[in-house]
């Protein structure tokens, strides 16, 4: 995927969730950049995950302000081919 990454994307995970696994797998093929925030064992980073998200599971993906969801989410995005608008900044549903 040749595109300009300008929104910072940070997922929330957990070292032996599959498809946060699945999530970086699809981010790394993409070779784009991301901060990866593993919250096992880290009660106040799960809190704050659950509270910014809306839930408790992982992967939750952020790109820029805009809250994707899971990996399936993410994926959904990708296959549309909406992905690369929502990294340049231009939203979703751009």
């Amino acid at each position: 995927m040749d595109v300009k990454q300008t929104e910072k994307i940070v997922i929330y995970t957990t070292r032996l969730c599959p498809y946060c696994m699945a999530a970086r797998r699809l981010l790394d093929s993409l070779e784009l950049t991301y901060e990866n925030i593993a919250v096992d064992g880290n009660r106040e980073l799960r809190q704050h995950m659950e509270a910014i998200s809306g839930s408790h599971t992982v992967p939750q993906i952020w790109v820029g302000d805009t809250h994707v969801g899971g990996y399936t989410e993410l994926a959904q995005l990708h296959n549309a081919g909406r992905l690369e608008t929502l990294l340049q900044g231009k939203g979703p549903d751009a």
